[in-house]
């Protein structure tokens, strides 16, 4: 059996303002392309369907689109929810989908009902294992502890009573979506600790044949039976370099035999770059990520006028601008009291507190106009001003 594990496809996500429904889509075309040019038997997708329990209408059209080819397609589908999704919704016409071929498996009592699936070795048992709330779970399933690994425990305690009255030879598939201690988490994954604990042991899937997990969006090998796929685009400046796609598994007689990462197309290259304005806007080495979106930070010690625009005009998609100046400026000394200080004095020793020099005449000038133009009577900084010098 040939499986094509993904997962956190987050419909509706945008990267820093940026749309990715377009990027999405064009994924959602690369996955039927694989699961028909490499013979796909199985498509497993492990939770985080949508980016909200709310999603936007264009990323649940997507979702169903997508969902209704691959029922046309050679493969069977097997999807499970994620800490992002609603079980509910997402679970919405189940058991009518099971009918079509696609298997969405989002209530925590169906974690020991398999999606059952024949090959030419025998039967395979798939367990899709939704997103597993400890808080919620603890008192239905009278679970020892509110923690993730008290509530994947007893999903595993019911995966392997099921496995056991299965014919021998049944090879077993396990989906879950769950912080696997060994791995790095990105910026871009929502915490699902449970009084600062997320992470579950591996060895939770002893036994298993696969293991394919959800939730980190970094593609992790723990052992060559228990991976994950990561998300198949980037959600934030921290998976730049991360390599994106789908796993695809072979399984024979024995269970596990082989997996391949096949790479998603990605709309813009990552890149992140440090170092003074002039240095970026002038480094030919740089020529590579012009049409990479970009996250800047400026070490110049005096921050430079449009920053922004001048970067941009090398670099046409820089999204993330952020300011660490080489050297620490002596912070300014602010005074202890505003009273008889007029506005204009104010802000100017607010500049200067930030930056660590003083305004410019420029500056100062457009920082009067400014509060002259925020006041009730233009003229009251004048007479304040006066009335401080007598």
């Amino acid at each position: 059996m040939r499986i094509l594990h993904t997962s956190d496809w987050h419909l509706g996500r945008s990267f820093h303002r940026e749309g990715l429904l377009p990027a999405q889509a064009a994924f959602a075309d690369h996955l039927l392309e694989v699961v028909e040019d490499e013979r796909v038997d199985l498509v497993v997708v492990s939770g985080d369907i949508y980016d909200r329990a709310l999603p936007q209408v264009d990323a649940v059209r997507l979702a169903d689109e997508t969902f209704a080819r691959l029922a046309a397609s050679r493969a069977r589908v097997v999807l499970t929810s994620g800490n992002h999704d609603s079980a509910l919704r997402l679970g919405f016409g189940s058991r009518l989908m099971d009918a079509a071929g696609v298997h969405v498996r989002t209530d925590p009592e169906s974690s020991g009902r398999p999606v059952l699936l024949e090959d030419r070795h025998g039967p395979v048992a798939v367990y899709g294992l939704p997103y597993l709330d400890p808080q919620l779970l603890r008192e239905p399933w009278q679970l020892p502890a509110r923690s993730h690994e008290a509530a994947l425990s007893e999903a595993m305690r019911r995966v392997r009573a099921d496995l056991v009255t299965r014919p021998h030879g049944t090879r077993s598939v396990v989906m879950a979506h769950a912080f696997v201690a060994g791995c790095a988490p990105s910026d871009s994954e929502r915490d699902i600790s449970v009084g600062g604990v997320s992470m579950v042991s591996s060895s939770l899937f002893d036994g298993v044949d696969y293991a394919a997990l959800g939730h980190l969006h970094g593609p992790h090998v723990l052992d060559e039976r228990l991976r994950y796929s990561g998300s198949p685009l980037a959600y934030s400046f921290s998976e730049a370099g991360q390599r994106k796609g789908s796993w695809l598994v072979d399984l024979d007689a024995g269970g596990f035999t082989a997996a391949e990462f096949v790479e998603a197309p990605q709309p813009r290259p990552l890149a992140v770059l440090r170092g003074d304005l002039e240095s970026l806007l002038s480094d030919v080495t740089l020529a590579g990520v012009e049409g990479a979106w970009v996250q800047a930070t400026l070490t110049d010690d005096l921050r430079p006028m449009r920053a922004m625009a001048r970067l941009r005009e090398r670099f046409p998609h820089t999204l993330v601008l952020g300011f660490e100046p080489s050297t620490t400026p002596l912070p300014a000394t602010p005074s202890a009291s505003s009273h008889g200080r007029s506005d204009h004095d104010i802000t100017l020793d607010f500049v200067a507190d930030l930056r660590g020099v003083p305004a410019s005449e420029a500056e100062a000038a457009l920082l009067r106009d400014a509060c002259d133009a925020c006041g009730d009577d233009p003229e009251a900084d004048v007479r304040l001003t006066e009335a401080a010098t007598r």
